[in-house]
């Protein structure tokens, strides 16, 4: 467990790919397995112990500290991870520190009942950094600043493979991975892919850079609409059919009703969307449909979801992926018109040519759901992960709008001890109403200078979240930008922003001249 917290303690502090990249070899490398196989599981995600809840962690630590010194620190802290770490008592002559493998096997095999009483006896025999990488592991929390693809990296990277070939692999595979390592070390051959309907690593795009126009021609380049859903992948395997998120995250069983739209063997890339009268609905609706297990025939009614097809990796038992981009359209134009399904249509091309004709379009797209416009190497294979030259996205320049900072919250890992999250609000007439939350945008200095205003101008506190003096003749204005917006339930303001960053502080700026909520109606108009 020791070299577990020592490692996520490393990751945390190292700020560059290549940094982190090299910690995670140097540890798979020199850790045995099947340590080494956990430590991998927890960091890409596919880690889970369902009998370990933050709920029966609270009260765990509440039985052995004073309950409102508990609340205090962890009202101080702002990482109930790191708060239980720092205020668990010592206790001497407690038995030997856990191993990693331990506490996975250990909890894996545990009900919920006696979960807390294992994990506090784990618990009286580590270290701080040790209860804190314990809690991290079984709470699925880990905040280190990488993925599951950063880690495949290194695997790939340690067995000197391509990444792509880890991936193919990675969905079939189970941990603690010691047929993969076996593999990686050259002590076995390459494990097969036990899997029916596997997923396939998908290929990415770069944003397209001022620099780029005038260096490419836009005629090398396809051009489609980027939509406003998600990512997915469609296979049929023999009769078996999964749909993936672009992550390979198992999503067939949240959509049945587009369980019969690969009525044929084959791999489909394309875009998750849900109708609506006036033909594609915005992000909203669709998220109305994402992380469920099951759905009802009410919800599929109400929100029938389909797939926009961009690209055809595999044609029955024919991978296609070594084929240009050019040969796939053709060879998807085909695959979609034989399955003949109205859950399943085509992305259609954009008919420009030119830098200028793409700019128009892309300035004045023909549906609220478009975020800008994909372009597309005719000659670029399908690649997995995101190459450099062959595809690009061009996104629709952000929306604007000065709001006011009304609530903040603490951060989590390195920015634990900053209010970082922050609720922004426009004018309802003489209100504030909230419109969005961000927690990102702003350098480090800022963040500063942005927590001690929360301080200093605090005027309730809920737990973690303080709300801040805000109105007409005082509060702290932020320039927000934001992708797109939608109605909303529930927020007071019937609107919810897409992708909301802070773009700059206003701190010149008085509170009543921001913005006012008829401004991002109009948006919606």
């Amino acid at each position: 467990m020791r070299a577990f917290a020592e490692l996520l303690d490393r990751l945390i502090l190292t700020p560059g790919r290549n940094g982190k990249l090299a910690l995670l070899r140097s540890y798979f490398t020199a850790t045995p397995d099947p340590d080494r196989g956990w430590a991998l599981a927890a960091i890409a995600g596919t880690l889970s112990f369902a009998a370990a809840k933050p709920a029966a962690l609270r009260a765990m630590t509440e039985a052995r500290v004073d309950p409102e010194l508990f609340a205090l620190s962890y009202d101080y802290v702002g990482d109930l991870a790191e708060t239980i770490a720092l205020i668990w008592p010592q206790a001497p002559g407690a038995n030997r520190a856990p191993s990693l493998p331990d506490v996975v096997e250990t909890l894996r095999s545990a009900g919920r009942a006696e979960a807390p009483a294992l994990i506090a006896r784990w618990l009286d025999a580590l270290e701080p950094g040790g209860r804190w990488a314990l809690l991290k592991l079984v709470t699925g929390g880990l905040r280190i600043g990488l993925g599951a693809r950063l880690a495949r990296q290194a695997l790939a990277d340690m067995g000197g493979v391509d990444v792509g070939e880890i991936e193919g692999l990675w969905h079939g595979l189970e941990a603690p991975y010691a047929d993969l390592f076996a593999w990686l070390e050259g002590r076995a051959g390459k494990p097969a892919h036990r899997g029916a309907a596997p997923f396939r690593p998908v290929m990415l795009a770069h944003p397209i850079d001022e620099s780029d126009f005038a260096r490419l021609d836009a005629a090398d380049y396809a051009a489609e609409w980027k939509w406003d859903g998600v990512r997915v992948q469609a296979v049929c395997d023999g009769g078996v059919r999964k749909l993936y998120s672009r992550t390979g995250e198992d999503l067939t069983a949240a959509f049945p009703d587009l369980e019969d739209v690969m009525a044929d063997d084959g791999c489909i890339d394309g875009e998750l969307l849900v109708r609506n009268d006036d033909g594609v609905a915005l992000f909203n609706d669709l998220q109305q449909r994402l992380n469920r297990k099951t759905v009802d025939r009410k919800l599929i009614t109400k929100y029938p979801a389909f797939i926009r097809a961009y690209d055809l990796l595999l044609d029955r038992n024919e991978d296609l992926r070594a084929l240009s981009f050019l040969e796939r359209r053709h060879r998807l134009e085909g695959f979609v018109a034989r399955l003949n399904s109205d859950r399943l249509d085509l992305s259609p091309l954009v008919p420009a040519n030119t830098w200028e004709a793409l700019a128009a379009a892309r300035a004045d797209p023909p549906a609220a759901a478009i975020e800008g416009l994909m372009l597309k190497r005719w000659d670029s294979s399908y690649e997995s992960g995101r190459p450099k030259g062959l595809w690009f996205k061009w996104k629709r320049d952000p929306h604007l709008v000065d709001c006011v900072l009304m609530y903040a919250q603490r951060g989590h890992g390195k920015r634990s001890s900053f209010y970082s999250d922050y609720t922004f609000g426009v004018w309802r007439g003489s209100e504030l109403v909230p419109v969005g939350k961000a927690y990102f945008g702003f350098t480090d200095e800022e963040l500063k200078q942005i927590d001690k205003f929360v301080r200093d101008n605090t005027v309730e506190r809920f737990g973690p979240v303080r709300s801040v003096r805000a109105g007409a003749d005082f509060g702290l204005v932020l320039e927000i930008a934001f992708e797109g917006l939608q109605r909303s339930t529930r927020h007071k303001s019937g609107v919810a922003m897409r992708f909301p960053r802070v773009r700059r502080l206003r701190w010149d700026k008085p509170a009543a001249e921001a913005d006012t909520l008829e401004t991002l109606e109009r948006l919606l108009s």
